[in-house]
């Protein structure tokens, strides 16, 4: 159960670092990940919302809360960056599906971003399976809900 526990918090924290930081640096280091490049259909790769300082914030939090538990640095690292390479594909997928950036799109706005990191700690024997699932359904329905109150709380720019 507390393994559980750390591998949200986890996922928290590499979803959860970018949005915080953003809000404090504003502009700054803000970076677009695709370089303002644009897939064969003329749409950006992910958007200019998906930064370098959102992933290094957010893997290097990861990581670091890794290191105070019982996981190695190493370990939160990786599942920090799978973490952010969950939201990255989330993006690309929608870019496609012709949604503007940061539109909602329930389930797939979460589950990548949880799934490939936990699948990560499944193969690694840190978790089994139907806590792996357990842990994504809820960090999806909690991700549903406290979205929109961190926007009414004025930390994230949507309310998704």
């Amino acid at each position: 159960m507390l393994i559980s526990l750390t591998l949200f918090v986890m996922l928290v924290l590499a979803n959860g670092t970018p949005v915080v930081i953003a809000k404090v640096l504003r502009r700054r280091w803000s970076a677009p990940v695709d370089a303002g490049l644009y897939w064969f259909d003329g749409r950006p790769l992910f958007g200019k919302s998906k930064t370098w300082r959102g992933v290094v914030s957010g893997t290097l939090c990861c990581a670091l809360f890794a290191m105070v538990t019982e996981h190695e640095f190493v370990f939160g690292l990786l599942f920090g960056l799978l973490a952010l390479a969950g939201d990255l594909l989330s993006s690309f997928i929608k870019r496609r599906l012709e949604l503007k950036p940061s539109a909602r799109m329930s389930w797939l706005d979460q589950v990548p971003e949880a799934a490939i990191p936990i699948f990560y700690a499944l193969a690694k024997g840190v978790v089994s399976a139907w806590e792996a699932l357990a842990i994504v359904v809820f960090f999806a329905l909690s991700n549903m809900w406290i979205s929109p109150l961190l926007y009414r709380l004025g930390i994230r720019r949507q309310p998704h």
